[in-house]
């Protein structure tokens, strides 16, 4: 059913406290409700013109970019906090026809990698390490010179996609591969780089599967429960968790276009780069607390969401884990898609018109990723740079 009128997502991260208050996990001395309400700005009112206006256009890019493709997940658009639109669609298993509710956890694909960037920029604050270092300083013997954590944040390091490299050094694919084993494969059989480091911008999951490790080296803490004590249970996200493969029996299935159920690999177990399964409500979450200053400093959230490859020209860039749109008058849009297997993930922050759009899906559909006439609908803001609010 759908959410209407409502502060209802947000308001969630406080419903439910007088339930079973006594029995609620603590984090310093706070219960987690109480500090994610701290973390979480409070949603902005909206007129019910404007309320209905983003509203009936929401449903109609629903209803005929999605509905009409044999979409199979969910959406939520929402302003300033405050849920506009919000609607499941399908099954989790296409086979058992268990209805998608707010509640149906999605894997989010590389949407994970915003949150892996922003656990090495939280350990930054806290002088646990510098974007700047080198990678030896956590991986002695790593074979490569001038590649710095900001290299990998910026997907400028020029390495390898393990993804594709594993097939050249003949890896076994009944084992499967971990993070470690990314390393030690760079390490042992030093596959060629790409390009220069820090020449140019080249998307690659390497750079994310290593900054999980480095996230583990500098806190002491194995990169789930890291996850889960900096973000997910502060900020109350709690059909939020990183996949494990003790997982695999229970994790929400992802499907072809067709139907046809997408089998687990042996690429399955690498995190960092993937593997996050989340829901939309809990991804507003995480979306709005990268307002306000309370999770992060300002100038932290500045640096994440600055451009940093402008050797192509174009609206296209990427700043610190984050891909960006960079329209005229520095109204830059940050967003990232997923897709792993069957699974479809597209989170935009509009940020100068507080306007935010998740969209998660099980089933293959690319549609998923095609909200830019949404967000010109909605907003002012044009995709293309001559032709961009001025």
């Amino acid at each position: 059913m759908l959410s209407l009128f409502s502060k209802q997502t947000i308001i969630t991260i406080a419903a439910g406290l007088l339930l079973g208050a006594c029995g609620s996990d603590t984090i310093k001395g706070k219960k987690i409700e109480e500090q994610a309400n701290e973390l979480i700005p409070e949603p902005k009112r909206l007129s019910p013109i404007e309320f209905r206006n983003i509203f009936e256009k929401t449903e109609d890019f629903f209803d005929s970019a999605l509905v009409r493709t044999g979409f199979n997940g969910a959406m939520l658009v929402a302003k300033n906090g405050t849920v506009i639109f919000e609607r499941y669609k399908g099954y989790a298993h296409l086979n058992s026809k268990d209805t998608i509710t707010a509640s149906t956890p999605f894997h989010i694909a590389s949407t994970s990698k915003t949150f892996t960037a922003m656990a090495v920029l939280k350990l930054a604050e806290e002088g646990k390490l510098d974007i700047h270092d080198s990678l030896q300083k956590f991986f002695p013997g790593f074979p490569y010179q001038g590649i710095t954590v900001k290299s990998l944040l910026s997907q400028r390091s020029g390495l390898p996609n393990y993804n594709y490299y594993l097939d050249d050094i003949k890896w076994d694919k009944t084992k499967r591969v971990t993070n470690a084993d990314v390393l030690q494969t760079l390490i042992d059989f030093k596959p060629n780089l790409q390009h220069v480091p820090n020449t140019r911008f080249q998307y690659c999951n390497t750079n994310f599967a290593l900054l999980a490790l480095v996230i583990e080296k500098a806190s002491g803490k194995p990169y789930p429960e890291f996850m889960d004590e900096t973000f997910f249970k502060p900020l109350h996200m709690t059909h939020t968790k990183v996949f494990t493969w003790k997982d695999s029996a229970t994790a929400t299935p992802s499907y072809m276009w067709n139907g046809r159920m997408e089998q687990l690999s042996y690429l399955d177990e690498t995190y960092g780069d993937k593997n996050i399964y989340s829901t939309v409500t809990d991804l507003l979450k995480w979306d709005q607390a990268l307002y306000g200053n309370k999770l992060f400093k300002q100038s932290t959230l500045d640096s994440a969401f600055k451009p940093y490859s402008f050797e192509r020209p174009g609206i296209h860039n990427y700043g610190l884990g984050w891909r960006m749109y960079t329209l005229a008058n520095n109204k830059n849009i940050i967003y990232h898609n997923g897709w792993w297997h069957g699974n479809n993930s597209t989170f935009y922050r509009v940020i100068s018109e507080g306007i935010t759009i998740i969209i998660l899906g099980n089933k293959f559909n690319r549609n998923i990723y095609h909200v830019k006439p949404l967000i010109e609908a909605l907003t002012p803001l044009r995709f293309s740079y001559e032709n961009a609010e001025e």
